[in-house]
């Protein structure tokens, strides 16, 4: 290796070391950089702020899981959507979109008409909840968004969900 060769390697390394931290600029203030420190602990739209989608996603959980070919709701699955419900009536700001989804087995029509059922069967217990019918909206994708790609249960048994995604209601 000739000397020009040599000293581009260093300086592309010493580029790339200088740009490893993060937290660089952060002066402990909460500034530009300091949003890193204590890992965005009670900011607003972190996980800990209970009136944020992430809070909604990490904390009270955004999906149910279903047996084969089902749509009924299991206890477990209850006890997550009242979770959702409460969270929605405090977070009136936000709308939902219930997915359902299926695992791969099965036509793709039967699974399009299953995800439907299991995304209707969490809008009705939502609603049932005293969730407003109008934020909520119902989609099915059948098996054509997999979060698992194998042939065995393990992976089905994570597709057969519904997912309930939240959104900001535009304010006009």
């Amino acid at each position: 290796m000739n000397y020009l060769s040599k000293t581009i390697l260093l300086c592309a390394g010493m580029a790339l070391a200088a740009c490893s931290n993060p937290d660089r600029f952060a002066d402990g203030s909460g500034g530009a950089g300091g949003m890193y420190n204590g890992a965005g602990a009670g900011m607003a739209g972190s996980a800990q702020d209970p009136a944020s989608p992430v809070y909604f996603q990490q904390t009270v959980g955004d999906r149910v899981l279903f047996a084969v070919d089902q749509s009924t709701l299991s206890s477990e699955a209850q006890a997550t959507l009242n979770g959702q419900a409460q969270w929605l009536m405090t977070n009136s700001d936000y709308s939902a979109v219930i997915e359902g989804h299926a695992d791969e087995q099965g036509t793709r029509e039967y699974n399009l008409a299953l995800g439907a059922r299991r995304a209707n069967s969490v809008h009705e217990y939502l609603v049932s909840r005293g969730v407003a019918g109008n934020r909520l909206k119902v989609v099915s994708y059948g098996k054509e968004r997999p979060i698992e790609l194998c042939a065995d249960e393990a992976c089905y048994s994570k597709n057969r969900r519904a997912v309930t995604v939240i959104s900001a209601v535009p304010s006009s």
